[in-house]
């Protein structure tokens, strides 16, 4: 026979009057002010045992992502090299589109020089 774990499978047994008295023994043992402190401790730390088990799952997915990259890579056939000719390219069928037409590109007028500034007048400069 085999027997199957659960995450909650304590709970299984436990009704809802069992489930008050216990969070009632809790709320005397540890007190009000403590439980909301205990409460935010436990949520922190699922967080980050969340976030720690999320950074685990990228890292094998880099992992074989790597490893398929690095297959793909090897599989590939061999550059060819200098020796071996390269194919011409057909030749075209007019001579317009044979030689390409640049544009006359014109720079754009300079903006004009802003004014000197003046000097301010003073009493004594009269």
């Amino acid at each position: 026979m085999t027997l199957f774990f659960f995450p909650a499978a304590f709970i299984e047994g436990v009704g809802g009057l069992e489930m008050i008295v216990i969070l009632t023994l809790v709320l005397v043992m540890f007190g009000g002010k403590k439980l909301p402190e205990f409460a935010r401790g436990l949520g922190k730390s699922v967080k980050e045992f969340k976030k720690a088990a999320s950074g685990v799952e990228e890292e094998f997915k880099r992992a074989l992502a790597d490893d398929e990259a690095k297959k793909y890579v090897a599989n590939l056939p061999a550059s060819p090299s200098s020796s071996d000719p390269v194919p011409a390219l057909p030749a075209p069928e007019n001579s317009i589109a044979a030689s390409p037409i640049e544009p006359e590109i014109t720079p754009a007028p300079a903006p004009p020089a802003p004014p000197p500034p003046e000097k301010p007048r003073h009493s004594a400069d009269v």
